[in-house]
């Protein structure tokens, strides 16, 4: 029967039938020809792509980069196609003109949210920006973020401040982690906003093995390089067991709120008028035990490590330029007379303000905020984003431009003060928060504890280093994972103004 068919094929046609395969792959390639270029980049090694060229530090070899081969760079990490933004203009493209196409996340094998099931219930590492996404954004801004929101919050932020001013008064001419107070105290006023309760205390957070030495163990275990993310096809497998040790962390963290969701479904049974806060709020809106705990999970660890880290860096940053820390006291001495900084002082406080601005410029807590992944394919800035490609935006390196900012890498609040520039997602030389559909939800309730806690470190005490070390030694590199903590913490001594 086959032979039969063959016969019947005229003889002319077979010359056609061999050369239509290559006929296919030359319009295959010219039809790709047309579409742009994707971004250039180092030269990219079989197998390994560039994993050899990143070193210890990324952020400074993609800063380094992107002064190389462009504002707009490719490369190869594994399998994995990574693209980077380093200028404004590159970030304006994607966070804005093709934020439509650029939104998805891109999602590590060892976040907690990888998992088909628990992605369902993040807001922060969702795969797409879905119907799902919209309503979890939705609630977390109305019943946290909104205007009235966090109008509502102002005394549970105010009396955490006077704690932790309590304590600190109580700690007079010792040694403190700036980091480990401010975690702590940020750490406890989430807990109230979110579920009424003080979580921790401060004592509990100087020893080792503190909550925020659980959430940071996240953080790493998140950020550590993983075979799993560079070879996807590795991914069932966890080889190094990270994605096995985030989970356990996780466990752990939510073991601290079983209590609490239990005793208050049992409470709320049949009652949905007294919603006194975010749980019974989510209660209410009949979320499950598994979304509450990765609601909690996401939004206290994200508030606490950022603004822990900002708050850091901005006393750091104080004590190195001690003519900044000047007039940030004259200014709280001058508008600041009773015996506790309140929210209502900030709009009073320009220079203070200017200084968290020009932290948060120096040192973004999320330097390539957190990766986004192409949904379809793109052109941006005449060069193609392939589909799937991860997209990082190099929020740190656009701070620094000289081509935005004068005297890129000192410390300089004055740049603030007859400046236009806000961290709100619309100039986009200016970026700590991100921009467009992704943009940090939790911005306005930083935008309320970070100065108001700097403010109250500065009108209440005068800091000293130990030892008598000079400011001007401090060290000032970076550690990075997730977020860009200091290397070495800051420990500054107390002293009680008079």
């Amino acid at each position: 029967m086959a032979e039969t068919l063959v016969m019947e094929v005229p003889n002319f046609l077979f010359p056609i039938l061999l050369l239509l395969p290559v006929l296919y792959l030359i319009l295959k390639h010219f039809k790709a020809s047309k579409s742009p270029p994707i971004p250039p980049g180092p030269f990219s090694w079989p197998i390994l792509g560039n994993l050899l060229q990143i070193g210890e530090n990324p952020l400074a070899t993609l800063t380094q980069f992107g002064q190389t081969y462009g504002p707009l760079f490719s490369l190869k990490l594994g399998s994995q196609r990574v693209v980077v933004a380093s200028s404004s203009a590159v970030a304006m493209e994607i966070l804005k003109t093709q934020d439509r196409l650029l939104c998805g996340r891109y999602v590590p094998h060892a976040a907690p949210a990888k998992s088909r099931e628990h992605n369902g219930l993040s807001v922060a590492w969702i795969v797409e920006c879905n119907e799902t996404w919209k309503y979890l954004r939705t609630l977390c801004r109305s019943i946290l973020f909104s205007s009235k929101a966090i109008e509502s919050q102002v005394c549970v932020r105010e009396e955490r401040v006077r704690k932790m001013v309590k304590y600190i008064v109580s700690m007079e001419g010792k040694p403190l982690k700036v980091r480990d107070i401010t975690f702590a105290m940020i750490f406890n006023m989430l807990g109230n906003i979110f579920l009424s309760v003080d979580l921790i205390d401060f004592e509990q957070e100087s020893e080792a093995g503190g909550m925020s030495g659980v959430l940071r163990s996240v953080m790493e275990v998140v950020a550590a390089p993983n075979l799993s993310d560079l070879y996807p096809l590795l991914g069932q497998l966890d080889l190094q067991g990270l994605r096995k040790k985030s989970m356990e962390i996780y466990k752990k963290f939510c073991t601290m709120f079983e209590a609490t969701i239990k005793e208050r479904r049992e409470r709320n049974r049949g009652d949905t008028q007294s919603q006194k806060d975010f749980l019974d709020a989510l209660i209410c809106n009949g979320s499950s035990d598994e979304q509450i705990n990765m609601l909690l999970f996401e939004l206290i660890s994200a508030g606490t490590d950022t603004s822990s880290s900002t708050i850091e860096w901005a006393m750091t940053e104080l004590i190195k330029n001690p003519k900044c820390m000047k007039i940030v006291q004259e200014e709280l001495t001058r508008e600041i007379i009773q015996d506790m900084v309140t929210e209502s002082h900030l709009s009073k406080l320009p220079y203070l303000q200017a200084c968290v601005k020009e932290t948060l410029r120096l040192h973004p807590p999320a330097p390539f905020l957190l990766p986004r992944r192409a949904i379809e394919s793109c052109q941006v800035m005449n060069y193609t984003i392939p589909k799937d490609s991860q997209v990082l935006v190099n929020v740190w390196a656009i701070g620094r431009d000289p081509k935005s900012w004068k005297d890129p890498l000192v410390f300089k609040p004055e740049r603030f003060l007859d400046s236009s520039f806000d961290f709100k997602g619309n100039d986009f030389e200016f970026l700590p928060f991100g921009g467009g559909r992704r943009i940090c939800a939790g911005m306005p309730m930083a935008a309320k504890h970070v100065p108001l806690v700097v403010a109250s470190f500065i009108r209440f005490f005068d800091w000293s280093l130990p030892y008598g070390k000079d400011p001007n030694d401090l060290n000032m590199s970076a550690e990075y994972g997730i977020t860009l903590m200091k290397e070495e913490p800051l420990i500054l001594i107390p002293k009680v103004k008079s």
